[in-house]
């Protein structure tokens, strides 16, 4: 009964619970996928292009895939250029004290950095006010983490 109490609960908890000491890069749980599989290299081009299991680079305790080899090898070099900014999970939630998924489907890239949304709601929602957003998503991340 426990067992299947814990399988529900995992099954239906909303996606805006805060996970004590959460993993600092958001992965599903299904796998260990960074940006759901998703090159983190091809969203500074402005077209994410979902990466291949044959090009993938763990780090930050994660699995990140890449469309290219170019892509694999740049993000090697310099890792933290690329990185979705709070280890991909959504910005906006994270402004907000919540952690929640981001979605390789609702990004933008400002300033040079990657930031995911949850969806296309809450990305419209945040892109009304996206500097005072991230200020505050910053002062959370990653003390958020832990709280």
């Amino acid at each position: 009964m426990r067992t299947l109490f814990l399988i529900f609960a995992l099954l239906f908890a909303s996606p805006l619970t805060a996970f004590a000491d959460s993993p600092t890069i958001y992965t599903s749980w299904k796998n260990n996928l960074a940006v759901n599989g998703y090159d983190p290299v091809s969203f500074f081009s402005g077209k994410p292009i979902e990466g291949k299991a044959e090009l993938s680079y763990t780090y930050e305790g994660a699995e990140w895939q890449f469309s290219s080899r170019g892509n694999l090898e740049l993000f090697k070099t310099n890792p933290s250029a690329f990185l979705p900014q709070y280890g991909g999970y959504c910005a906006w939630a994270i402004a907000e004290g919540k952690l929640a998924k981001g979605s390789p489907k609702h990004w933008a890239v400002e300033d040079g950095k990657l930031y995911l949304n949850y969806n296309a709601r809450i990305k419209r929602r945040w892109e009304k006010d996206k500097s005072n957003f991230i200020e505050q998503a910053d002062k959370k991340w990653p003390k958020i983490l832990k709280d």
